[in-house]
């Protein structure tokens, strides 16, 4: 099982993944920047947006697929994911995988997300670099507002202004993982072995 927390710069994603995984410590955290960081150091990004790379997007939905058959552990990703075109081709991947993905958005005001940047430290060392990344955030606020109605019409939205603990309990609840029924990985036929039809 996938957990997918979307919403924008600022509206809690990673602080809510934080919370889940303290309270579902067999939970995978899995964050798809760490692999447009990877990129980055390889090739050209040149949008800027490491999204825009198809080698992100294939690579972002193989590793997630990968991290579900080879530990058999739900995997929460925290990751702002809106534009429709890349939505449809990560979360299909997922699907074409048999892999289960609930996908959460958390809705939160363009005053607090702008207040959330603003006193947020991405690079301590260097003010100049601290101010372009903020300047970065706050110029996808409105896209990642508008793509509201462009997600999968199985989308959870949530209120990113609620504390962490009560998101928490909305997201355990919906998934299963406070009443045990999570749902178990789909079987994999062994090598060798036939796979039967259900």
């Amino acid at each position: 099982m996938i957990v997918w927390v979307n919403g924008a710069f600022g509206s809690g994603k990673s602080t809510l993944v934080d919370e889940l995984h303290a309270r579902w410590p067999e939970a995978l955290v899995y964050d798809p920047e760490m692999v447009g960081y990877v990129l980055r150091g390889i090739v050209e990004v040149p949008t800027g947006d490491f999204q825009d790379l198809r080698l992100w997007r294939r690579q972002v939905a193989s590793l997630a697929v990968a991290l579900v058959e080879e530990y058999q552990r739900p995997v929460l990703v925290p990751m702002t994911l809106v534009n429709p075109g890349y939505v449809n081709e990560i979360f299909g991947a997922l699907k074409d995988a048999g892999i289960a993905a609930h996908h959460f958005f958390l809705k939160v005001s363009e005053d607090v997300l702008v207040k959330r940047i603003d006193g947020r430290s991405f690079t301590p060392d260097d003010p100049a670099q601290d101010e372009r990344v903020r300047k970065w955030c706050k110029s996808k606020i409105e896209s990642c507002m508008t793509a509201v109605d462009t997600l999968p019409s199985d989308t959870v939205f949530l209120d990113g202004e609620l504390s962490p603990r009560e998101l928490a309990d909305d997201v355990l609840a919906r998934v299963g993982a406070l009443t045990g029924k999570c749902p178990a990985p789909p079987e994999r036929p062994r090598p060798g072995s036939i796979a039967r039809p259900l």
